[in-house]
């Protein structure tokens, strides 16, 4: 038992000498470890980005999918997904919504909406364009599960008289009223004045557009939007329809899809002049989306990787060749040949880790200026480090692994002499 724990902790003092040599190699030479380093770290930099956006894109979907609601389904007017020439998009009327209403089993709320982008709002001398003006029917916060900050939703009401009432958003209610309360102060719409009568949540992400924020918006009664702005008061753009049950959500949307069609004397074989989106097609959608942008990106930390890998592989052999002598006198004194393999691993794995330190540094700043940018999401957890330092010892092994044989396996006399064969 004695010489076994003697054996263990020969190798111990070996390895913690195999180390330091390998460490003072590197300080030895810290021009091409420098270079090594900076080549690993932007590979790892890539995979940086990558794993904190693929994390950022699958938050931000759960995130717009949970907002849309498991339990509801948004009717769009035209075939969204095949566009066909010359279609129509106002193909959904009120008598739909009504027909929806009445006649769908499971239905607990159908609330018809139009929509008017780029809109100027104006507050004493303050002036704020919101993204879009929404028109609803009541109950539009309760059919959005989007709480009131204060303040009250829209009622039929309001609806009945074309009333000159509106829900705020939290982006305009800061541009106009900073941290006063809106409520009860009358904004001009355009030249329409319109008195606010409750305040949204802030909900804090951005929509399908792209940097345009859900929470730029503000709610006025449908009809009071379409009479004002003269708009088709016929038909609309979209409804929102929502269930009591979400466990029965594809029996829902089958039932829905059949009395549409027969609302609009569609014959069989005929394509919709509507589309259906539900929260799981928004997430199927997403994670294509995600998946996409996962294989790109691969990609390109791969071949960042594989250059950062080429890069150690060749300065290693360079390495090996200029230090024959050293390597033959310690193979000469005694040196066992893994010892002279571990040293020259020892050495490639403490570059790429340094270069994975600094890779992932760079990753988040880069990571940080895109987010800025509105072009990424990045959400950085524990996986980021762990992924980033394996990745960097892979790199150690695999393209280390064969100069460092190369080195184990010098003759020593041939290589005190100088001599012998370099290839």
């Amino acid at each position: 038992m004695t010489a076994g724990w003697s054996d263990v902790a020969h190798t111990a003092r070996l390895f913690a000498r195999v180390f330091g040599m390998a460490v003072m190699s590197i300080r030895a030479q810290r021009l091409r470890g420098a270079f090594v380093a900076g080549a690993v770290a932007l590979g790892i930099a890539a995979l940086t980005v990558i794993v904190a956006s693929v994390d950022g894109a699958r938050q931000k979907a759960m995130e717009i999918v949970e907002w849309f609601g498991p339990s509801a389904v948004m009717i769009l007017g035209g075939d969204i997904e095949n566009r066909p020439v010359g279609q129509r998009v106002l193909t959904l009327t009120w008598d739909d919504a009504r027909t929806i209403s009445r006649s769908l089993p499971g239905v607990s709320a159908v609330v018809p909406m139009r929509s008017r982008s780029s809109t100027m709002l104006r507050y004493e001398a303050k002036n704020v364009v919101v993204s879009v003006v929404v028109g609803a029917t009541q109950d539009y916060a309760g059919t959005w599960d989007w709480p009131l900050d204060e303040g009250r939703d829209l009622t039929l009401e309001d609806i009945e008289r074309s009333a000159k009432v509106c829900l705020i958003g939290d982006a305009p209610a800061k541009a106009l009223f900073g941290d006063a309360s809106p409520l009860g102060k009358t904004i001009l719409v355009q030249d329409l004045p319109v008195q606010v009568v409750g305040r949204l949540a802030y909900r804090g992400f951005t929509g399908g557009g792209g940097d345009t924020s859900v929470d730029d918006r503000i709610i006025l009664p449908i009809t009071t939007l379409t009479q004002r702005f003269n708009m088709d008061r016929k038909y609309f753009r979209g409804l929102r329809v929502k269930f009591h049950d979400p466990e029965l959500m594809d029996a829902h949307l089958e039932n829905l899809k059949s009395l549409l069609r027969r609302q609009h004397d569609i014959a069989p074989g005929q394509p919709d002049d509507f589309s259906l989106l539900s929260a799981a097609d928004i997430l199927k959608f997403l994670s294509a989306v995600t998946g996409g942008m996962t294989v790109f990106l691969g990609i390109t930390a791969g071949v960042a990787i594989l250059v950062g890998g080429f890069v150690l592989a060749n300065l290693m052999y360079l390495s090996v060749s200029e230090r024959r002598e050293e390597i033959g006198l310690r193979k000469a004194l005694g040196a066992p040949g893994w010892a002279v393999t571990v040293q020259f691993l020892c050495e490639a794995c403490l570059l790429t880790m340094l270069g994975a330190v600094f890779g992932i540094g760079l990753g988040v700043a880069i990571g940080e200026v895109l987010s800025g940018l509105g072009m990424l999401k990045l959400v950085l957890t524990p996986k980021i480090p762990i992924l980033s330092f394996a990745a960097a010892i892979a790199i150690a092994l695999v393209f280390g692994l064969k100069p460092a044989r190369k080195a184990a396996a010098l003759d020593p006399i041939e290589a005190l002499r100088g001599g012998g064969d370099d290839g």
